[in-house]
């Protein structure tokens, strides 16, 4: 096999493989709080304690996935299109 059809072989892999996932599950876990849906601080003893509610997620922890999002807003056009 030539390099570059291995190239091509695996990104549609890759690619296949990302679009199985959003399919499978839209939603992942926000990048700044990790999923905890706050941001952790710590207390003046250094015990980790609940700060302020994430802003970027409005405190649910979850996102959803790039690729659902561009497939939502595909469908969404497709949509409003055949109407």
């Amino acid at each position: 096999m030539t390099p570059i059809l291995l190239a091509i072989a695996l990104l549609l892999f890759i690619t296949l493989s990302y679009a199985s996932v959003c399919a499978a599950s839209p939603f992942g876990n926000c990048r700044k709080c990790n999923g905890f849906g706050f941001a952790m601080t710590t207390d003046r003893r250094g015990r980790p304690k609940r700060g302020k509610t994430c802003r970027r997620c409005k405190g649910h922890g979850k996102r959803i996935r790039v690729g659902r999002w561009l497939y939502n807003r595909a469908a969404r056009t497709y949509r409003a299109g055949t109407r």
